[in-house]
């Protein structure tokens, strides 16, 4: 599994030369629940009327397992609110005690509901099969179309538009994956998307999943995927047409011990890493140095398994790590047909594929993946080994292949981290098993210890079992464009409270415990509460008496996984909106009033309106101010009286195309300024009877600023023979803007107002660096300027009106500016953001982003909030209240301050 960062990782293990973290004893457990029944027999869902979970049943199911399930879902409808007929049975898990689960798709006019699964449990056979559980994700409600309007070519355009660095657009593709329908409200039909980028200049090939909104365009939703690499073809294929001889041989491992392996011996006496001893063939490849590129769409027709002319493989068998991935594979599978009773990685006994010994552009891939289809392997390297050589890693990795045929945890947020903790326990769990360690052996507990060539083991391991990290204290509050929300980086929150049970119960209990939880319970979007629930759940039905399923609620309870966790967090904000789907719904603010569109609310992408004030429980729900017309409002500015923004989406004839609107935030008619079918409009701005945005012509390729009036045509604004404006601002009949041009050989730039009274620019501040954001405030024009040179620094200017000087609120050399990346003003105060970047010792909450305020005349910046999580897309109102997008709780929340925190 990739990391966050581009340093080198093994499955988002970080590779350092010390331990991070603090290492202290296990933790003491709560105290057993007061609950004398820890495990619920009913738990509500969360924005449906389907529950989530009922246990504690012993109704007669006649049948086949899915018929009986179906009949069971349609006879307690009103248990369960669910319609049989939007289900489809994604199949059958049968356990070795001849317990039956049977998984169903919601459908939604016959396209799947992302992460809606509803499983129902049976025990017995013929007359005596029963139901004794059901539950999951069913969404109700939904009436969202489900036929695209966008053309096809748009919503790949759209899709490609998701790789921000122009860069990775270079050479991208786009695979389609059909419709998904988004829940939430009435639901969103969108297009899937998997992106992958054309360039790796920052390492390795940017990999997006990408959800565009198919009714009016647009992104919906949008994270890293969880591998680099694209689904291979099966490669197993490639020894197909060899006589199928199962033989064994002799190998070098990767410290160069010779250790036997399963081979097939072809006619011509020669041997292949193809293991045909067990049901799931087994075959281990070596990419001998190839770029990764060259398995794009699956392995080359020319690569064939390692191989060797006798039954004694080569020393560089061993060194490319082809030995210890094929090896490792068997122990793998073994340990899941053995002490589980799973038959292979998709539980029916279908070929198992590795790759060893890509380089990414000729340096060794310093990671290890399973790309949906098979297991690669990077070379390692100087100071580490292939990636193939640690088993906990090869079983990080087939689990992986275990959890997308079992629950599909969608590799986002809370339900990417239980992704990630269970491949990091079943991985722990198969070495300390293989090696018969035990629990209590201070090197249990380590993932990766064995990838140095030098240096201990707990200097080498990336992450650890009992590092006793909690939600309280330790969950890291990013939104999605780090981590796909914190997928490692919160990850042994839940992987150590399995880890304690595992060290608390019997292993092989824990074992069986958690793979039930995982193959019978969990649904794809669940979070780290429904994970509890989901072990209890499994704990009930294998039996386990009071005492251990009150241990298995104290575990969770130790590491803060209980419901309502995210409460005891501690906000000095206010919540105006909560859960908001998305980190792209940027707010836009004035006199009290804020407007935001996209996804706000739930899945509808409209606009809407609410008020900056209200009680501590929340202010009045948003109202809405854009049509029900089937279009995407958002990209909205308002000046507190008036809301402009942008509608994307296909016309009164059905023609796909872009219009300005306005309304007055009290209602009332809403006008149009501009509507086009043929140009890209943006940067909407609005300032009394003024309204400004920004349009490209996609057949000129000409970018031009224009301005209504009081309602009136829009009218273009004169600028020089090849200037561009942008970042435009709006205020009081001026309109400020960045200016970029072309000098020569040099790149040019300014930051420009131009006076919409009497049509003259009145101030220009030409720019030895470039100039960024601009903002009209304060009686002066602020901008982000970037200094010139091989280090550049921002810096926060502020020019007079008149163009009569320039001071700087921030100066470039301000230990504020390195990571300066935003910027919003009201007349007494300047809001900026800052990124550090991932620091040496791994990301903390500290690190995430943070907003700070000061002055409009200058200052020392004070932390406008002292939330620990990510701060994101802050936008000012009067004085010094500022409205932003804060990931603290776990989700997504708009929220807003009147003051600034200062000190934290």
């Amino acid at each position: 599994m990739p990391h966050p960062s581009r340093s080198p990782r093994a499955l988002g293990l970080a590779v350092t030369a010390a331990l991070s973290l603090t290492l202290a004893a296990p933790p003491a457990f709560a105290a057993p629940t007061a609950d004398p029944d820890p495990v619920p027999g009913l738990v509500a869902g969360r924005d449906t009327a389907a529950p989530q979970l009922v246990t504690g049943l012993a109704e007669r199911a006649e049948g086949t397992a899915a018929a009986a399930a179906l009949a069971h879902l349609a006879e307690h409808r009103d248990r369960y609110r669910i319609d049989p007929g939007q289900l489809t049975e994604v199949g059958t898990e049968r356990a070795a005690d001849g317990r039956q689960t049977v998984r169903f798709q919601q459908n939604h006019g016959g396209v799947p509901v992302l992460g809606a699964q509803y499983l129902v449990h049976l025990t017995g056979t013929g007359a005596d099969q029963r139901v004794e559980s059901a539950g999951g994700k069913y969404f109700t409600g939904l009436t969202a179309p489900t036929t695209a309007a966008v053309p096809d070519a748009a919503l790949r355009g759209f899709a490609l538009g998701a790789l921000t660095d122009p860069r990775a657009r270079s050479g991208a593709t786009a695979e389609d994956r059909g419709a998904v329908l988004l829940p939430g409200g009435a639901g969103r039909l969108t297009r899937h998307f998997t992106v992958r980028g054309g360039d790796r200049s920052g390492g390795q090939p940017t990999t997006r999943e990408v959800y565009v909104d198919a009714t009016v365009g647009g992104i919906a939703l949008a994270h890293d995927a969880r591998t680099p690499y694209p689904p291979g073809t099966g490669a197993a294929s490639a020894s197909a047409a060899s006589a199928p001889e199962p033989a064994t041989g002799t190998a070098p491992d990767s410290y160069g011990r010779r250790v036997p392996v399963h081979t097939t011996r072809l006619p011509d006496g020669s041997h292949q890493l193809v293991d045909r001893t067990r049901p799931a063939t087994i075959t281990t490849y070596d990419g001998a140095g190839r770029d990764l590129l060259d398995f794009i769409g699956g392995l080359p027709a020319d690569l064939r398994p390692a191989a060797s002319p006798t039954a004694d493989f080569p020393a560089a068998t061993g060194t490319s790590g082809a030995t210890d991935a094929h090896r490792n594979a068997g122990t793998v599978y073994d340990f899941y047909r053995d002490r589980l009773g799973r038959e292979g990685l998709d539980g029916k006994g279908a070929p198992i594929v590795s790759l060893v010994n890509m380089t990414n552009d000729g340096a060794p891939i310093m990671n290890a993946s399973w790309d949906g289809t098979m297991m690669t392997y990077g070379g390692g390297g100087p100071l580490y080994h292939s990636f193939a050589v640690a088993l906990d890693i090869a079983g990080h990795e087939m689990t992986h292949g275990v959890i997308d045929h079992t629950a599909g945890l969608v590799n986002f947020g809370q339900s990417g981290a239980m992704n990630e903790g269970l491949a990091d326990y079943f991985g722990n769990a198969v070495e300390v098993t293989a090696h018969q360690m035990s629990m209590t052996d201070p090197k249990a507990a380590l993932l990766g210890e064995s990838l140095c060539r030098t240096g201990t083991p707990e200097s080498c391991a990336g992450r650890r079992l009992d590092d006793r990290r909690t939600t309280v204290d330790d969950y890291l509050g990013t939104d999605s464009s780090l981590d796909a929300g914190g997928v490692h980086l919160n990850s042994t929150i839940f992987s150590g409270a399995l880890w304690d049970l595992r060290r608390t119960l019997d292993p092989l209990t824990a074992d069986r415990l958690v793979y039930r939880a995982l193959a019978e319970y969990l649904t794809p979007l669940d979070d780290f509460v429904d994970g509890r629930n989901a072990v209890l759940a499994a704990g009930r039905s294998m039996n386990l008496d009071r005492a251990q399923l009150r241990t298995v609620a104290a575990a969770f309870d130790a590491h803060g996984i209980r419901a309502g966790w995210e409460s005891r967090l501690g906000t000095d904000s206010h919540a105006l909106v909560r859960g908001i789907p998305t980190s792209m719904a940027a707010p836009a603010v004035a006199g009290g009033r804020w407007v935001m569109g996209n996804s706000v609310g739930g899945g509808d992408p409209v606009l809407y309106t609410g008020s900056t004030t209200g009680s501590t429980t929340g202010s009045a729900a948003p109202t809405r101010l854009s049509p029900a017309d089937g279009r995407r409002h958002s990209w909205a500015a308002t000046d507190g009286r008036s809301a402009a923004w942008l509608a994307v989406g296909p016309d009164a004839e059905g023609k796909f195309g872009m219009e300005v609107l306005t309304r007055s935030l009290a209602g009332g008619p809403i006008r149009s300024l501009l509507a086009s079918r043929t140009e890209q409009l943006g940067e909407v701005r609005i300032s009394g009877g003024d309204i400004a945005f920004l349009v490209d012509d996609y057949r000129t390729g000409r970018s031009t600023v224009r301005v209504s009036h009081d309602g009136a045509a829009p009218v273009e604004l004169p600028l020089p023979d090849g200037h561009q404006a942008r970042n435009l601002t709006l205020k009081d009949g001026l309109l400020g803007w960045s200016e970029q041009w072309t000098a020569g050989d040099r790149q040019r730039s300014a930051a420009a107002v131009h006076s919409l009274t009497t049509g003259r620019t009145t101030a220009r501040y030409e720019s030895a660096g470039t100039v960024g954001a601009t903002l009209l405030a304060g009686g002066r024009l602020l901008w982000v300027e970037t200094t010139a040179g091989p280090n550049p620094r921002n810096a926060i200017r502020s020019g007079a009106l008149d163009g009569s000087g320039v001071t700087d609120l921030l100066p470039a050399d301000s230990p504020y500016t390195p990571g300066l990346v935003g910027l919003t003003a009201s007349d007494q105060a300047v809001t900026f953001r800052t990124e550090s970047g991932e620091p040496a010792g791994g990301w903390t909450n500290a690190a995430l982003p943070k907003l700070w305020q000061l002055p409009i005349t200058g200052g020392t910046p004070v932390r406008v909030s002292c939330n620990r999580g990510g701060q994101y897309e802050p936008a000012a109102d009067r004085g010094t209240r500022v409205l932003w997008l804060d990931g603290t709780l776990g989700r997504t929340d708009l929220v807003v301050r009147d003051h600034p925190a200062g000190r934290c």
